[in-house]
C-alpha cells in the first residue's frame, strides 16, 4: 500500500468521526509492532497538511523485558520528526514473576494502559491515539461475544472520564493487510514482541477462528466487519466498504 492510500483512509476516518481538533496534542502508543508505527507515519505526514493543527508524541511503554532494544525506533521517530518518549516500568516482573498470572494479558494491558495514561499527561497530551483496524474492531467483537456473552466491541472515539483523555483510533477504515502492506512497502522498522506468551493469546485463537471461517466461506470477513461498522459502530456512518 502507498502512503497515499495510507493518508486517505486515515483521514476519512478521522473526518468521519471528528477525532482531531485544533490544536490537539495526540499521543501515538508505540509498541514496536507494525499497527502502531503505520499510525505513527501517518499522523507524522498528515499533520503537515490537515486543516486542524495538531501535534504529536510517541510513547513506549517498555514493560521491563530485558530483550528489548528500541534504538531504531528511536531513529525512525527522529527521521519523522517526532518527540519520541519511553516509559520504564515493572510490569513484566510484577506480571511473570511476582503475579505469576494464568492470564496474564489482561492484568498487564490494564497495568500498561495506566502507565501510558499518567505519562501522557505529565507530556500535555489530551489525546492518545491507538492503532486498531478493521481486523482488530471484528477480533475485539468475537472475543466479547464468545467470551463475555455480548455483542460489544470499541469506539472510534472514547472519552475516558477517569484520566480526562480521549482515546482515538485513526486507522479504523484500514485492513491488517493493508498495514503489513505499508510496513513491506516502507520498511518499517518493526521490533518483535519480547513477551513470552507474544502469538498464544485468546485474541490470536479469535483471530485465527475468523480466518478459518474466511477461509470456508470467502468473504465471511468482510461482511462481518462491515456488519460490525455499519450496525454496532456508528449506525449513522455511511457504510464501508
Amino acid at each position: 500500500m502507498k502512503l497515499q492510500k495510507l493518508l486517505s483512509l486515515t483521514r476519512q476516518a478521522i473526518d468521519a468521526y471528528g477525532m482531531i481538533e485544533e490544536n490537539d496534542k495526540i499521543a501515538v502508543g508505540i509498541s514496536g509492532g507494525k499497527d502502531s508505527l503505520t499510525l505513527l507515519y501517518a499522523l507524522s505526514h498528515l499533520r503537515k497538511f490537515y486543516p486542524d493543527k495538531f501535534d504529536i508524541v510517541a510513547v513506549t511503554v517498555d514493560l521491563g523485558f530485558d530483550n528489548l532494544n528500541l534504538e531504531e525506533i528511536r531513529e525512525f521517530c527522529k527521521k519523522l520528526g517526532v518527540e519520541y518518549q519511553i516509559i520504564k516500568t515493572q510490569i513484566a516482573e510484577v506480571v511473570f514473576q511476582v503475579r505469576k498470572e494464568s492470564n496474564p494479558c489482561s492484568l498487564c494491558a490494564k497495568m500498561r494502559k495506566g502507565a501510558l495514561n499518567d505519562a501522557i499527561k505529565e507530556l500535555g497530551c489530551n489525546k492518545v491515539a491507538y492503532a486498531h483496524h478493521k481486523d482488530d474492531l471484528l477480533e475485539s467483537m468475537m472475543m466479547s461475544f464468545l467470551f463475555e456473552g455480548r455483542i460489544h466491541t470499541f469506539a472510534p472515539v472514547t472519552y475516558l472520564d477517569r484520566s480526562g483523555l480521549t482515546v482515538i483510533r485513526p486507522l479504523l477504515f484500514l485492513y491488517e493487510g493493508d498495514v503489513k502492506g505499508f510496513v513491506k512497502e516502507y520498511n518499517l522498522p518493526v521490533v518483535k514482541s519480547p513477551c513470552p506468551v507474544d502469538g498464544s493469546t485468546k485474541r490470536e485463537n479469535v483471530k485465527n477462528l475468523i480466518g478459518e471461517i474466511n477461509h470456508q466461506y470467502p468473504g465471511a470477513k468482510a461482511r462481518m466487519i462491515r456488519a460490525v461498522i455499519d450496525d454496532i459502530v456508528n449506525p449513522d456512518c455511511p457504510p464501508q466498504n
